[in-house]
C-alpha cells in the first residue's frame, strides 16, 4: 500500500463577516450611523481546528489535543464564545461553550482503543451569521476493518444478474451534438438497453443514457466509463480525457435522458427519485441499486462495443456514489482494467450497528437527536445491504485503483472508506488531502487524470 499526503495551508470556511471592529455586533448594524466619508471594514472569517500532531494520524491509544482559532482577516479574534464537540466520528458528542482565548483554545480530544477517527467541530457566531471548522484525527486508520457480513452466496447472486443481463439486446442508440464537440472530438447523446428489476411493460425497455465523447482522428483507443455521483441531474460528457486521446462516455443511472432541463432532474430529486438509495431495500432482487450496478455492466458492454475501442483498456472512474459504482463495477466486470474513485459510498454501511461511523446513505445510522433506531435497521434489510456494501466487492477487485478522501468528509467517513481499502488486496494507491470533506482540490483531480493517463497511455 502507498499513501501520499497533501500538507493544505487553506481555511475551512472563508466568508464576509461581521465589523472587524465589533466582530460580535451583525454587519448591518456595523455600518449604520458612521460619520460621512468614514470608512467601515467587513472582515473573512476563519475557524481553524486542528489536530497537534502533522499528518493528523496516530497510533490507537495515543492522544490527539485539538487547537481551535477564530481569525478575521488573519488576525486572532478574542472574546467570543466558541462551541465545540469532540468524539467518534458522526457519532453523537456533547457540546461545550467557553470564551475564546487570545492564544487560541486547546481541547483534550482523548484517544481511541480500536482503529478509527476521532472529529472535533467548532462554531462561533458573530452577529447574524455563525461559522464552522472541524478536523478529524485518524487512529491506526491502515488497521480499520469492515462490520459488514459477507453473504455466502454473494457470487452466485451477481452471476445469476449478469446472465440475466447477457440475454438483453444492447439495441444502441446515438445522436450527435454538433455544438457540444470540438475540432478533436465528437460528442454524442446515447443509450442502451439494460436490466430491470422489475417486469417490463409492453413495448417499454429499461435504458441507460449518457454523453459519449469519441476522438474524431481515426484509430483505436482506449475507453473511460465515468459512473455518477448520488442525486439527478444532466451531464456534458468527460471531453478533457477524451480530446487526450480517449474513448469517454458520462452515464446516468435513472433510466432518464441526461440532456434534459435542469428542472426536470431537480423536480424528479425532490419528488419521485428523492431517497432512492432505500427503494425496496427489504428486497435484494428488486432493490434500487441492482438495476444500477448491472446497468454499469451494461454501459461497459456498450463501450466494448464500439468499433473505435481499442480491444484491451477500459478503466471505470467516478466519486461518492460514482466511487461506490467504481468499485463494484471493476469487481463484477473483468474488462476493467483499472479504477480510480474518490471518497467512495456505501461502504461498511453496517458501522452504525457496531458503535461507529458507517458509509453514505447512512441506512443504519441512529437518528441524531432522540436517538432512535433506524427505519433501516432491520435484520432483514441489514441482510440485503452485504449484497451491494462496496466493502465486499473491494475485497474481489483484481486490478490497479487509486483513490482520493480526506480526513474530514462528512458525507462518506474516512472511517468507512478505510474499511473498504483495507481489504483490497491487488494494488493499491491513495492520495489524501487531510483538510477536504466531501470535495476535490484542483491538485487531487490533476494528480488522478495523471494517473488514469498513465494507466491508458493517453498523451
Amino acid at each position: 500500500m502507498k499513501t501520499s499526503r497533501l500538507l493544505l495551508c487553506v481555511g475551512l470556511l472563508v466568508i464576509a463577516g461581521p465589523a472587524f471592529a465589533q466582530p460580535a455586533a451583525p454587519a448591518a448594524s456595523v455600518i449604520s450611523n458612521v460619520p460621512p466619508h468614514a470608512q467601515a471594514r467587513v472582515a473573512a472569517v476563519q475557524v481553524r481546528v486542528k489536530p497537534d500532531r502533522s499528518g493528523w494520524t496516530y497510533q490507537t491509544g495515543e492522544p490527539v489535543r485539538f487547537t481551535i482559532q477564530v481569525t478575521a482577516d488573519s488576525e486572532p479574534l478574542t472574546g467570543a464564545m466558541i462551541t465545540y464537540k469532540v468524539g467518534p466520528e458522526m457519532l453523537p458528542a456533547a457540546e461545550q461553550s467557553v470564551p475564546l482565548p487570545a492564544e487560541g483554545l486547546l481541547v483534550e480530544g482523548g484517544t481511541l482503543r480500536e482503529p478509527g477517527f476521532i472529529r472535533c467541530i467548532a462554531t462561533v457566531t458573530l452577529g447574524d451569521r455563525t461559522y464552522r471548522g472541524l478536523a478529524s484525527a485518524g487512529f491506526s486508520p491502515e488497521k480499520i476493518q469492515s462490520t459488514q457480513t459477507e453473504p455466502d452466496d454473494f457470487d452466485a447472486f451477481w452471476q445469476a444478474g449478469k446472465n440475466e443481463l447477457a440475454k438483453i439486446p444492447l439495441e444502441a442508440r446515438r445522436t450527435l451534438i454538433p455544438e457540444a464537440g470540438t475540432d478533436v472530438i465528437d460528442v454524442y447523446h446515447v443509450s442502451f438497453r439494460t436490466f430491470s428489476a422489475s417486469p417490463v411493460r409492453p413495448g417499454i425497455a429499461p435504458r441507460i443514457y449518457g454523453i459519449l465523447c469519441v476522438p474524431k482522428a481515426p484509430g483505436r483507443y482506449p475507453a473511460i466509463l465515468q459512473v455518477p455521483g448520488a442525486g439527478v441531474r444532466p451531464y456534458t460528457g468527460l471531453k478533457e480525457l477524451a480530446a487526450r486521446g480517449a474513448i469517454t462516455l458520462q452515464i446516468g443511472i435513472h433510466g432518464i435522458p441526461v440532456n434534459l432541463p435542469t428542472e426536470t432532474y431537480d423536480q424528479l430529486g425532490a419528488g419521485a427519485l428523492s431517497g432512492y438509495p432505500s427503494f425496496n431495500l427489504d428486497n435484494r432482487v428488486t432493490y434500487y441499486y441492482r438495476r444500477v450496478y448491472l446497468g454499469c455492466v451494461r454501459a461497459n458492454d456498450y463501450l466494448v462495443s464500439l468499433p473505435e475501442f481499442d480491444g484491451q483498456n477500459l478503466l471505470v472512474t467516478g466519486g461518492s456514489q460514482g466511487g461506490q459504482l467504481s468499485i463494484v463495477t471493476a469487481a463484477l466486470d473483468p474488462r476493467v482494467r483499472a479504477l480510480a474513485a474518490f471518497y467512495p459510498a456505501y461502504c461498511d454501511v453496517t458501522g452504525y450497528l457496531h458503535g461507529r461511523a458507517g458509509g453514505w446513505p447512512h441506512l443504519t445510522r441512529p437518528d441524531a437527536e432522540s436517538g432512535a433506531v433506524s427505519d433501516h435497521a432491520t435484520p432483514n434489510k441489514i441482510a440485503v445491504t452485504g449484497y451491494y456494501d462496496a466493502v465486499n466487492f473491494a475485497r474481489r477487485l483484481k486490478v490497479p485503483s487509486h483513490f482520493a478522501w480526506g480526513y474530514n468528509d462528512e458525507i462518506c467517513p474516512p472511517t468507512s472508506m478505510y474499511a473498504a481499502y483495507n481489504v483490497i488486496t491487488a494494488p493499491k494507491h491513495l492520495l489524501l488531502a487531510l483538510e477536504t470533506g466531501h470535495t476535490t482540490l484542483p491538485e487531487e483531480n490533476e494528480a488522478t487524470n495523471a494517473w488514469i493517463a498513465a494507466q491508458l497511455g493517453l498523451k
